[in-house]
């Protein structure tokens, strides 16, 4: 068949492996075939068949500021004009890797990447290589990336697909890997009593977003701390989700928790690839040259990504989006759980900051066990229902809706509108609204 007659779909499934780049593209978790994107700007994405929708997935994270922000753009175009990619230092690395430090006191020296799989990855490295140790504790749906040995019981992608444990990683490398239920600091203590003096670090998502949106419990995050200084392993935050999105100096400053290392992603490249990892000197200066820890990009630091990340910090340096973006996720969840209880739908609706999930389940969700008991059938059939509405939903009940400054007041009452609509075509009989006699 000519190439040139197939759908766009067809097309890709022919040429990449399940039709996408990267698998939470697909619908697979919802069904049906997901749309080709044409164009974005604001709060909307314009599918290659004309249709208009409402993001509410913002490139899962990066884009806080809106599609196609024009003082992005304009950084952007400046830095294409003089060139992509050099191979040589640029000044504006230093300049984004000042304004990172500035933001987050942890981080005293940096090294940019070009993805959060790859920090994380080189973060890990390095805490290996600082303490001697090689055992790795991570908790269950927290997702680090693909990595040989940190897709043990991951989040995200790897739990929408059933595939927690990926096919092609050595037995080898997950054994030094420990999973632990997130939220159990209890588990973490036993854990570190039984074989503290071999772990190196342990690494988590201080706000969980990868097996839906779950904030720490109080305490947790200060018994991590606690647990690896007493215990000489180091504690490792991975914001590449949380960096900058719950505010200027992410969860850390938040929570008011200090780890050794942070990995950050996602809003630093302003909706370019970058990824960073950074953390004390005297950890970060074991880093190739100057040390033994080999690391290294032929893009990393890229000039576009960078001025990306530049004008979007710049922007965000002054705190005013964060009021507003508060609100806007306050009112949407509280929304979500109203229409959920007018339809008599058990809900329970998690968020932090812009980040936020609806599950489908009874009660609240406080790890990766509870988030996976949600109705994921009804997950599905809701998700079609906001896309016919118009509303593009995180096609996955374990991934976050993302709001970003371009999202309005009346955004949001469009949202609660569509989901009043599919809430109400769900509902149980019962709870239904009887028709006038």
């Amino acid at each position: 068949m000519d190439a040139r007659l197939e759908s766009p779909w067809r097309r890709a499934l022919r040429v990449i492996p399940g039709g996408v780049n990267s698998p939470v593209r697909s619908f697979a978790a919802v069904g049906g075939e997901p749309f080709l994107v044409e164009s974005a700007r604001g709060a909307r994405l314009r599918t290659a068949d004309g249709r208009e929708l409402l993001d509410c997935v913002c490139s899962w994270g990066p884009l806080i500021l809106g599609h196609a922000h024009p003082a992005v753009l304009a950084a952007v175009e400046e830095a294409l004009g003089k060139g992509t990619t050099y191979g040589a230092p640029t000044p504006g690395e230093t300049d984004l890797a000042e304004m990172i430090t500035g933001a987050i006191p942890s981080v005293e020296q940096i090294r940019l990447t070009s993805s959060g799989t790859e920090a994380a990855m080189s973060a890990i490295r390095l805490a290996r290589a600082f303490t001697g140790r090689t055992r790795v504790v991570k908790f269950a749906g927290c997702y680090h990336g693909h990595s040989d040995g940190l897709l043990v019981t991951a989040g995200s992608g790897a739990a929408t697909f059933g595939v927690p444990d990926s096919a092609g990683v050595p037995a080898a490398f997950a054994r030094e890997t420990v999973p632990l239920p997130y939220n159990d600091t209890g588990a973490a203590e036993a854990l570190m009593r039984r074989e503290g003096d071999s772990v190196a670090c342990v690494i988590v998502e201080p706000v969980a977003g990868n097996m839906g949106v779950v904030p720490p419990r109080p305490g947790f995050l200060e018994g991590l701390r606690a647990l690896t200084l007493a215990h000489g392993a180091l504690l490792v935050f991975d914001e590449v989700i949380t960096g900058f999105r719950l505010c200027y100096g992410g969860a850390q400053r938040l929570y008011g928790v200090t780890p050794d290392l942070t990995v950050l992603g996602k809003i630093i490249g302003g909706g370019l690839p970058m990824g960073a990892f950074g953390g004390r000197r005297e950890i970060m200066r074991l880093l190739a040259p100057g040390g033994p820890v080999y690391q290294a990009g032929t893009l990393s630091g890229n000039p576009l990504a960078v001025a990306a990340g530049i004008a979007t910090l710049s922007i965000l340096s002054s705190g005013k989006a964060y009021p507003v973006l508060e609100a806007g996720a306050a009112r949407l969840a509280e929304g979500l759980a109203r229409g959920c209880a007018a339809a008599g739908i058990p809900c329970s609706v998690s968020r932090a900051g812009s980040l936020l999930t609806l599950f489908f389940r009874p009660g609240p969700v406080h790890d990766w066990g509870s988030a996976r008991r949600s109705d994921l059938a009804l997950y599905g059939r809701f998700f079609h229902a906001m896309l016919e509405r118009g509303v593009f939903l995180p096609p996955s009940q374990f991934e976050a809706i993302f709001l970003s400054a371009a999202h309005t007041d009346r955004d949001i009452d469009l949202i609660l509108s569509a989901s009043r609509e599919a809430l109400e075509s769900e509902a149980p009989t019962a709870a239904r609204p009887r028709g006038g006699d």
